[in-house]
């Protein structure tokens, strides 16, 4: 019962002409409230063209009234309908137009058509038969096209609803006023008098009803896109949230689930930060405090890792591993990685944290690393593997031993190797590593001291 009352509103509203889109931003909601604003627009102009057309023509148009005849419909009608399509042309721009005025334009949009079909009868002094073979009818078509210009079909279904009843009145109205004695079934007859043919009159109004049921048909489909293009898109969005902004788009892109087994290998620079004694910071504060803590620190320290053109891997605890180059390409990778460290070293200095100062020690390494997603095909998240990302983390723990606040490798250094004012801190094998490694600081250019320590 709920599935069918479900299925009963959403019929409705697409009866109504009410484009559904749910769990989309409010600014995209807004924007195809936008267009269809636009699209109003359009409609009204190209009313205004047809009416003006119609003016044209019937003033080129030889007339067959009687010198008694007192009353002509035709201009009448036109001016009554031109005056509505300035109205609707104001309204639009205005921003007033509603859903019963939409309505009502299109029973007047049909009501101009088939009184105009109506009045050639009176106007060339014929039966009302006469009538039924007006080329005229053909606007029928553009009046329910111009509907599918709004994107919504319950609007073109109701425009041909209309056209359809219309041109059965009509046919109704000239059989009744010529008399049955006037229905031919003969096709030669129906053309070259004014007899009424039952069946020629049928075709044109199934032939309005297909076209209509196709349009709608067409535009139900290209809704149906649509949405499932705004919910990709949401969802790209939401995924950008937790894996770096090129690996969600590339898992948009691709037409295959997530593949784990898909890496990126290449030279990246890799940032590792991690605030100092915020263990013991952390006690004096509740699991709220803390976590709105931790989130407006992940805030700084993330806006500067994007500024130059990093990407944030993980959260860890109140660590931070960025990554420069993989997967977001960066000509100058170890360049933008220090600056990075030091703006965030610096926006540290200058921040309070509900009242909490917070110092970090930073780590920086230049290398061939692995990028991927990792988890199972349910659950994944992207990050970055190699003794490389190894180096980077043990860095920053050797702050504390060398009483600095940024290291960074003789790697990195070579990079990057006239950009910023290096001082060899020492020269040693890491933990879980042979080799020695050259290992630097970064002077302050102003006072000649590291930076960060005071």
């Amino acid at each position: 019962m709920k599935n069918f009352t479900s299925k009963a509103v959403h019929l409705h509203s697409w009866l109504a002409g009410k484009l559904i889109i749910k769990d989309i931003p409010d600014r995209l909601r807004e924007s195809i409230a936008i267009q269809q604003l636009a699209s109003e627009r359009i409609i009204s102009w190209a009313q205004l063209v047809i009416v003006l057309t119609f003016a044209v023509l019937y003033s080129l148009s030889p007339k067959a009234f009687s010198d008694d005849v007192t009353f002509t419909p035709v201009p009448w009608f036109l001016s009554a309908y031109l005056a509505f399509t300035l109205l609707r042309l104001y309204l639009t721009y205005t921003r007033r137009i509603g859903f019963a005025f939409l309505m009502l334009s299109i029973l007047v949009d049909m009501t101009l058509l088939f009184g105009l079909i109506w009045s050639f009868h009176i106007q060339y002094d014929q039966p009302a038969s006469f009538y039924l073979k007006a080329p005229t009818l053909m606007y029928v078509f553009i009046f329910i096209a111009l509907r599918a210009l709004r994107f919504e079909a319950g609007f073109v279904v109701f425009a041909g609803l209309t056209a359809a009843a219309g041109w059965l009145f009509l046919s109704y109205y000239s059989i009744v006023t010529t008399g049955m004695e006037n229905i031919t079934r003969d096709y030669v007859e129906y053309l070259t008098s004014n007899k009424i043919l039952i069946g020629a009159e049928w075709d044109k109004v199934i032939s309005i009803l297909m076209v209509t049921a196709i349009l709608a048909t067409v535009i139900s489909r290209g809704q149906d896109l649509l949405k499932t293009a705004v919910k990709s898109d949401a969802a790209a969005q939401d995924l950008s949230k937790f894996v770096p902004d090129e690996i969600a788009r590339q898992i948009k892109e691709d037409a295959q689930s997530p593949d784990l087994d898909k890496t990126e290998t290449g030279e990246c620079t890799i940032l590792f930060i991690d605030l100092e004694a915020f263990t013991s910071i952390s006690e004096s504060m509740s699991p709220a405090q803390l976590v709105a803590t931790l989130n407006r620190y992940f805030a700084v320290a993330a806006g500067s890792i994007h500024k130059y053109g990093g990407v944030v891997n993980q959260f860890q605890g109140d660590a931070i591993l960025a990554s420069f180059n993989i997967p977001k390409k960066n000509a100058n990778h170890a360049r933008d990685a220090i600056l990075a460290g030091l703006e965030i070293l610096g926006e540290l200095v200058k921040t309070e944290f509900d009242g909490n100062r917070l110092a970090a020690r930073i780590g920086i390494n230049t290398g061939d690393v692995t990028g991927g997603l990792v988890g199972i095909p349910e659950r994944v998240h992207y990050t970055i593997h190699g003794d490389n990302v190894n180096i980077a983390s043990r860095l920053e723990q050797l702050n504390k031993e060398c009483g600095t606040r940024i290291l960074v490798s003789g790697n990195t250094m070579q990079c990057a190797p006239d950009e910023f004012n290096y001082h060899l801190v020492t020269e040693k094998s890491l933990r879980g590593r042979s080799e020695s490694t050259r290992i630097y600081t970064i002077l302050d250019d102003n006072t000649g001291r590291a930076v960060g320590v005071t």
